[in-house]
């Protein structure tokens, strides 16, 4: 604002040498003056407007808490399938669910899209020896409304064994009731970087 205000100035008097008779000064300066009060008006006007989209922003408070409720899904699903438990998995997806794997196989990428959690909660139920322990670390979590993402690094236990690593990225929306479900569930898988979860 500083170096426009400047600008202006310079031009002032510019114009002002433009326009040697004395009689004329007065109108020129009460001309250039009032030009000038509009502009600024404008550009105030204009910065209020840019500037009312952050009066609408959540309060800390309520984002506070709905990020409290996304890692709470989050952490229900890890809960499930550490105990074998298809119902509790199945209770936080949404209906329309897409669930989404990238891999390498054989040293070509592999990408597998399955629509609906049926599958993935009755291998969850299924009796296995080994319990599914998945673990996360460095949750980023942004929300916007009714929309939230949270990637999360995880490590991918089969009891005391590690079998590999990535990164999970769930994307969940509020559903009429209020509550958050995952409406995607995208992942990959690697057995290489994994040091984080290796050396623990």
């Amino acid at each position: 604002m500083a170096s426009n205000e400047a600008i202006r100035y310079d031009d002032v008097r510019t114009e002002l040498r433009q326009f040697p008779p004395v009689s004329f000064r007065p109108l020129l300066v009460m001309s250039i003056i009032s030009r000038a009060r509009r502009s600024l008006t404008m550009a105030c006007c204009t910065t209020l407007f840019l500037a009312a989209p952050v009066l609408g922003a959540q309060a800390p408070a309520a984002a506070e808490a709905d990020g409290r409720a996304v890692m709470a899904v989050v952490t229900r699903l890890f809960d499930g399938m550490r105990s074998a438990d298809s119902s509790v998995v199945r209770s936080v997806f949404d209906p329309r669910v897409r669930m989404i794997t990238v891999s390498t196989r054989n040293g070509d990428r592999v990408t597998t899209v399955e629509q609906g959690a049926d599958n993935f909660a009755k291998a969850v139920g299924t009796p296995h020896p080994d319990v599914w322990d998945e673990r996360i670390a460095n949750p980023r979590v942004q929300i916007d409304g009714d929309l939230a993402s949270v990637w999360v690094d995880y490590g991918f236990f089969a009891g005391p064994r590690f079998s590999h690593c990535g990164v999970d990225h769930f994307l969940l929306v509020r559903n009429d009731a209020g509550a958050w479900r995952i409406l995607e569930l995208a992942d990959t898988r690697r057995t290489t970087g994994c040091a984080q979860w290796t050396t623990r």
